[in-house]
């Protein structure tokens, strides 16, 4: 196989083995970069979905309060039409 071919092979070598493992570093950095912001992201995003659900969670007790007194309006309700009769 010729690597002539390949510019970027060529390129490469010229560099040698300090530039090759520097290279390396230079690439390792950004993939670590872009590793982080996609955990800042998701971080951001689980924060957000538990406001959500903090909110979810305070609408269900809300309601389940209203029903629990709503159901006791119509037992007392009830009651009382009973007594009446």
């Amino acid at each position: 196989m010729d690597l002539t071919q390949f510019p970027a092979f060529s390129q490469l070598a010229n560099l040698g083995v300090a530039g090759l493992m520097g290279l390396m570093w230079f690439w390792e950095r950004r993939m670590s970069q872009t590793r982080e912001q996609q955990l800042d992201e998701a971080h951001a995003r689980i924060m957000s979905d538990h406001v959500l659900l903090d909110q979810l969670i305070e609408v269900v007790r809300t309601n389940s309060d209203a029903m629990s007194r709503l159901t006791a309006t119509q037992d007392q309700l009830i009651r009382t039409i009973g007594g009446v009769k």
